[in-house]
């Protein structure tokens, strides 16, 4: 799987704007290969992402079903909830960064170096400090909390901005984004929804998102 990221143009607004000027600039792409261990509910999810020199935009349009919000608060489980998630790796071979972000806005987010599993987590990773999580900045369509979930079919926007200096606290220097070529992947979850599911843009060969194996490739616009 490949996606180009374009250059924004326009700058978006963090406004939910899925239809507005600046995300008409960007090409979408489709969370959409289920894993087989999923229920029957099949939530469609659109994505888009922009970057400028400031940092990477995106936005997740999602149309689900059975909604659930629960966990609120930084580094909360917010992929036991309806949730959506974009892993990135600037460099290859080297480690990953997972942002989970349940519908309504909660954060939960690590740099992965080995993600062998053990029963802390992973073999080798940090949890990002708030300072640094705090610099994404989030909007959420939804409320923070949704119990008892919500039964009827129901649309919701995530969309956020990552800026690029987040990234270098762990990485180093990225330098100017256009024509670089990352990995990665976005999914769709709701763990422990009534209808849980599991969803990717790349596929993933076992129930399991942290597989940098599976990631595909994010290639950003060279700018003329």
């Amino acid at each position: 799987m490949r996606y180009v990221v374009r250059y924004a143009g326009i700058r978006p607004g963090l406004d939910g704007e899925w239809s507005g000027d600046a995300w008409a600039q960007a090409d979408t792409l489709e969370v959409a290969s289920f894993r087989p261990e999923s229920s029957n509910h099949r939530p469609r999810t659109l994505a888009r992402m922009l970057y400028d020199d400031h940092g990477l935009y995106g936005i997740f349009h999602v149309w689900d079903q059975y909604v659930r919000c629960v966990h609120d608060g930084y580094m909360a489980p917010t992929y036991l909830d309806s949730c959506v998630e974009l892993f990135l790796q600037p460099r290859r071979n080297e480690g990953y960064f997972n942002f989970e972000l349940n519908c309504g806005g909660s954060l939960l987010c690590s740099y992965v170096v080995d993600p062998t599993r053990t029963p802390g987590g992973f073999l080798e990773y940090t949890p990002l400090p708030e300072a640094d999580g705090s610099q994404l900045g989030i909007y959420h369509s939804m409320p923070s909390i949704i119990d008892p979930e919500i039964v009827d079919p129901t649309e919701w926007i995530l969309e956020f901005f990552l800026p690029v200096s987040l990234l270098e606290t762990r990485v180093g220097a990225i330098g100017e984004l256009s024509g670089q070529v990352w990995r990665g992947n976005l999914y769709k979850c709701g763990d422990e929804t009534s209808h849980p599911h599991w969803a990717s843009w790349s596929p993933v060969d076992e129930l399991n998102f942290h597989l940098p194996r599976c990631f595909g490739v994010i290639e950003f616009e060279a700018r003329s």
